[in-house]
């Protein structure tokens, strides 16, 4: 009798074990099935309109769908893109703050703005990359030059005067600028705007600025058709489909290198649960027929590993320092 009391009592303990077991183990499990159980909110670190925002937009329309959840657009501009960018880096790392990187916030910011708290990849948690886009230079349709070739001579004979806006100081178009004014030996002057590429095109329409190099071709085609804007030239070899009218500026023997990239970026500490699944729903929002069509409009797609990303941001952070060597001023 003694024995089977102890048996049964060995044996409840065993199955408590058993069941302590099992609720250590449920949270985790819970954790993975319940993500995302509320909305999430997509940081774009630069105003409305202009290239970053009809991607970003895109992306958390086609995300919301794989999810099943709200996915909110939030532009929070400023900095050229190190304000937003900041937020999504100090965010709760549970996959609830996402938001837009470029290579000028990722690979450029770091080298000139010693206060940022992001400097290298391991300060984010890179997810996806959204695609990437070449500099077009935009001038008025009522502006007096119809080819390319027409506008170089004209800033040729007037440096520093010809004025071009562009989406904040050192972004992208910025250095792309100055290093065809470096091959070229013009001096076409930029204008930089915080707000991003729409408010640099809004200065073009608005007569304050005499072109505009906008990164990519949304939007403009439109712009085109209604008249109001020329497109003249393509910072890329070969035809852009979007703007096919465009004259290769490497083509004409002016050699540029840098173009827009653009990732889905999140804070670092994501529980690998959260983040395997933030991949892979972006894998199916990228690899998607809608996201595909829609980046016909302008965007080159490239799909890569998240480990491949942080190995382009420094690629382009190497290709930034370079350029600043090249501009005589240092990093």
């Amino acid at each position: 009798m003694q024995r089977c009391s102890c048996a049964i009592f060995s044996y409840a303990g065993f199955l408590r074990l058993i069941f302590a077991a099992i609720l250590c183990y449920l949270p985790a499990t819970l954790w993975a099935q319940a993500y995302p159980s509320r909305p999430i909110t997509f940081v774009v670190p630069y105003g409305p309109a202009g290239s970053t925002d009809p991607i970003s937009r895109q992306y958390a329309a086609q995300l919301e769908k794989v999810l099943g959840v709200e996915v909110n657009v939030e532009n929070k501009p400023g900095g050229s893109g190190t304000i937003g960018f900041g937020m999504i880096a100090r965010a709760k790392p549970d996959g609830y703050t996402i938001g837009l990187g470029t290579n000028s916030i990722l690979a450029y910011q770091p080298l000139v703005n010693q206060g940022l708290t992001f400097k290298t990849p391991e300060a984010y948690q890179p997810i996806a990359k959204l695609g990437e886009m070449p500099v077009i230079l935009v001038v008025r349709a009522d502006a007096p030059w119809q080819t390319f070739e027409e506008f170089v001579a004209h800033v040729k004979k007037n440096p520093n005067k010809v004025r071009a806006s562009v989406s904040g100081l050192r972004t992208v178009p910025d250095l792309v600028a100055q290093e065809f004014n470096k091959n070229s030996g013009l001096k076409l002057r930029t204008i930089p705007f915080t707000g991003g590429s729409g408010e640099a095109l809004l200065a073009l329409l608005g007569n304050r600025v005499e072109a505009t190099l906008f990164t990519g071709a949304v939007g403009i085609p439109g712009q085109v058709q209604a008249g109001k804007v020329r497109v003249l030239a393509v910072f890329k070899k070969g035809v852009y489909d979007p703007v096919p009218e465009a004259t290769s500026t490497i083509d004409q023997g002016y050699l540029t290198t840098l173009s827009a990239q653009f990732y889905v970026m999140a804070p670092k500490g994501l529980p690998k649960e959260v983040f395997d699944k933030l991949v892979s729903a972006s894998a199916q929002v990228i690899n998607s027929p809608e996201y595909a069509t829609f980046a016909k409009e302008g965007y080159a797609l490239e799909p890569k590993s998240p480990e491949a990303l942080a190995a382009e941001i420094v690629r382009d952070t190497k290709t930034f320092t370079e350029l600043l060597k090249l501009l005589d001023q240092k990093p």
